[in-house]
C-alpha cells in the first residue's frame, strides 16, 4: 500500500470510530426492537415481555418485541443477524438457537460465532424429572437402580427429537450408563397423560408446567437438572447429587448483530443487569420457572460455548437428528 493509500485509510477508521463513539453516545433516540424468535405466548415471549418493560424504563426509550418464530428460532435469529449493527434491533437468543441448533442443523444460514456480538445472559430455566405416581423409584438412584434392572423395558418421552428435552434425557442415560427407549411427542404437554396413566416411565419437562403436576399429587418429581437446589423448587434435590457434573438448563441471552459498538453493548448490559435486580421483575420470572442472572458480555459468550460444546458431544455421540 502507498503512503497516500494507508493515510487515506487510517483517516477513514478513524472517522468510523469517532462515528460509532458519537452514535452511542446518543443511544437510544427511538425504539429498540427485540426479536423473538418462538410464538407468542411461549415462555421465551413471556420472558422477554417482563425484561423488556423494565429495560426500556433503564434505556429511556420502549423496547417492541417481535415475534419470528419458525425453523427451531433459525428465522428470528437469522434476521437479528442480519440487520444493522445499530443498536436497535437485539435478539433474545436460548439454548435451542444457539447451543442446540449449530449442533442439528450444520445448514443455519449465519454462524453463531461469528455472527452476533453477545450482550448479556439473562436467565436459566431448569427442568425437573418426573415420574409415575406408580414407579417403583422414590429417588434418582432407585430409578437408575430400576433402569439397570430392566435394560430396554423402559422409555422416556420428549417434545421431539433435536429438542433440549431429548438431549437432557441421553445426558442423563449417558451418566447413568442406563438403556432407555425414546418416544417423541409434539410437546412435552401431549406427553404428560400418558405420563399418569404410566405409559410413559419418564419425562425431563420444565419447571413451570412440570410442577403443577406435582403439586397436585398427579406426578412424582425426583429432581432439578441444576448443579445446585433451585430457588423455585427447593425441595427437589439435584440430580448432580446423584451424577455429578449433571446440568441441563434453558438458558436467554441477549445479542445484537456482530459490530455493536462497545459503548452500546455495555450500557444495553447495564440495563438488563439492573432490571434483573428488580423484585418486581425477579418474582415475575420465578412465576415463569425462571431464575434471572446477570453476566458480562464475556461470560455470556463462555457459557454458550461450553453449552454448545456439551450438547454437540452429546448429538454425536448419541447420533441424535433433528428428523
Amino acid at each position: 500500500m502507498k503512503r497516500n493509500q494507508f493515510i487515506q485509510a487510517c483517516a477513514a477508521a478513524l472517522c468510523l470510530a469517532a462515528s460509532g463513539a458519537s452514535l452511542a453516545q446518543g443511544y437510544p433516540t427511538k425504539p429498540i426492537r427485540l426479536i423473538v424468535p418462538f410464538p407468542a405466548g411461549g415462555a421465551t415471549d413471556l420472558f422477554a415481555r417482563t425484561l423488556s418493560q423494565k429495560m426500556g424504563e433503564k434505556l429511556g426509550t420502549t423496547l417492541v418485541i417481535d415475534n419470528k418464530p419458525g425453523a427451531g428460532g433459525a428465522i428470528g435469529s437469522d434476521m437479528a443477524a442480519k440487520a444493522p449493527a445499530d443498536g436497535y434491533t437485539l435478539l433474545l437468543a436460548t439454548t435451542s438457537t444457539h447451543s442446540i441448533g449449530p449442533a442439528i442443523n450444520p445448514k443455519l444460514p449465519y454462524d453463531t460465532v461469528r455472527d452476533f456480538t453477545p450482550i448479556a445472559h439473562v436467565g436459566d430455566a431448569p427442568s425437573i424429572m418426573l415420574v409415575p405416581n406408580n414407579s417403583p423409584a422414590k429417588t434418582v438412584r432407585e430409578w437408575i437402580d430400576y433402569a439397570k434392572k430392566n435394560p430396554g423395558k423402559l422409555n422416556y418421552a420428549s417434545s421431539g427429537n433435536g429438542t433440549i428435552v431429548q438431549l437432557t434425557a441421553e445426558l442423563f442415560k449417558s451418566q447413568a450408563g442406563v438403556f432407555v427407549t425414546h418416544i417423541p411427542y409434539k410437546g412435552t404437554a401431549l406427553a404428560i397423560p400418558d405420563l399418569i396413566t404410566g405409559k410413559v416411565d419418564v419425562l425431563f419437562d420444565s419447571l413451570p408446567t412440570g410442577m403443577p403436576h406435582v403439586r397436585d399429587g398427579r406426578l412424582r418429581a425426583l429432581g432439578v437438572t441444576t448443579l445446585k437446589r433451585s430457588p423455585l423448587a427447593p425441595e427437589l434435590p439435584p440430580i448432580a447429587d446423584v451424577l455429578p457434573g449433571f446440568e441441563s438448563n434453558t438458558w436467554f441471552g441477549l445479542y445484537g448483530p456482530k459490530g455493536l459498538p462497545a459503548d452500546m453493548v455495555n450500557r444495553i448490559n447495564t440495563a438488563a443487569n439492573q432490571s434483573l435486580s428488580d423484585p418486581e421483575v425477579r418474582d415475575k420470572l420465578a412465576r415463569l420457572g425462571i431464575e434471572p442472572t446477570t453476566s458480562t458480555p464475556a461470560q455470556l459468550a463462555s457459557m454458550v460455548a461450553a453449552d454448545a460444546a456439551k450438547w454437540k458431544q452429546i448429538i454425536i455421540d448419541r447420533k441424535i437428528t433433528g428428523d
